[in-house]
């Protein structure tokens, strides 16, 4: 897998299939596939129908008397698997360059897996039905394959975490100093620190300040360097939209919001408290205080 994250031969293929899914106009609906009305990534929970019914049909094919049981659980697994798909593409042509390898070889198993199920059930159909379950554990077999890549894409690659999580744990809660009223230009986004911890600051006109989490949800990029849209900030690596007042994902493809800061300003300088349910937490003793 480590090899794999480094196969730069793959960056081709990747770039002309990146530009192709962006360039599908999906309209609100690109949200929805990522995921950002239920508060992390669909995907991972739409494959688990497909992944479901074909194990499910092969433990039947495992007994007598189950064959139209078994085609009717594969027929099942075929249809969710497209939305799946479709919703798995979205995500992945949002990540960074060596996550996008991986998912390449992820999405190639699990179509593989899927063209065998389709074999499978044709066969069944044709009362082929020692071809149609050779097919389908060999589909099982595959799509089994991707599902192990999918977890290292998930769990060591990251994706689809929300990469802002850290930070009401490592702010603490209180009162913190994040820089003088003056020194910050107006309409424009800045990085300062809160306990070495990274923090978008804009100062608006009338010195009303907004503090987030400079560090994107989505995938760590730097709301410091994104541009301002009305009363929001866009990521500058894949355009998450989060509004300033309270961190709230507007747009996609972020699918958790920014942690946002209370703030005063107090002898000209401003400073900013943890907002919210995050900063009762985040005196917790899992919090690292204990």
């Amino acid at each position: 897998m480590d090899r794999l994250e480094h196969a730069t031969a793959l960056d081709g293929l990747a770039g002309h299939l990146r530009s192709m899914v962006r360039a599908v106009p999906l309209g609100r609906g690109r949200d929805v596939l990522h995921g950002r009305w239920l508060g992390h990534p669909v995907h991972p929970l739409m494959v688990q129908v497909p992944i479901g019914t074909w194990f499910s049909a092969a433990l039947l094919d495992t007994l007598p008397g189950q064959r139209r049981a078994a085609s009717a659980l594969i027929g099942a697994g075929l249809a969710a698997a497209l939305p799946a798909a479709v919703a798995g593409w979205t995500d992945w042509a949002e990540l960074q360059r060596r996550q996008m390898r991986v998912g390449l070889v992820h999405a190639v198993a699990n179509a593989t897996g899927a063209g065998l199920y389709a074999g499978s059930l044709i066969a069944r159909a044709r009362s082929r039905t020692a071809l149609g379950k050779t097919l389908g554990f060999a589909g099982l077999a595959a799509v089994g394959l991707g599902g192990a890549i999918g977890g290292h894409l998930a769990y060591r690659q990251a994706s689809g975490a929300n990469h802002a999580e850290s930070v009401p744990d490592l702010i603490g809660p209180g009162w913190h100093t994040v820089a003088e009223v003056s020194g910050l230009p107006v309409a424009e986004p800045v990085r300062q620190y809160i306990n070495d911890i990274a923090v978008l600051v804009v100062r608006e006109a009338g010195d009303r300040v907004h503090v987030l989490a400079d560090t994107c949800s989505h995938m760590g990029g730097p709301l410091s360097r994104g541009t301002l849209d009305g009363d929001c900030v866009r990521c500058p690596w894949h355009g998450s939209l989060f509004r300033l007042n309270d961190g709230w994902n507007v747009q996609g493809p972020a699918t958790a919001p920014q942690p946002a800061f209370d703030v005063r300003i107090t002898d000209g300088h401003v400073e900013a408290r943890l907002r919210g349910p995050q900063a009762k937490d985040s005196t917790s003793p899992t919090s690292g205080e204990a």
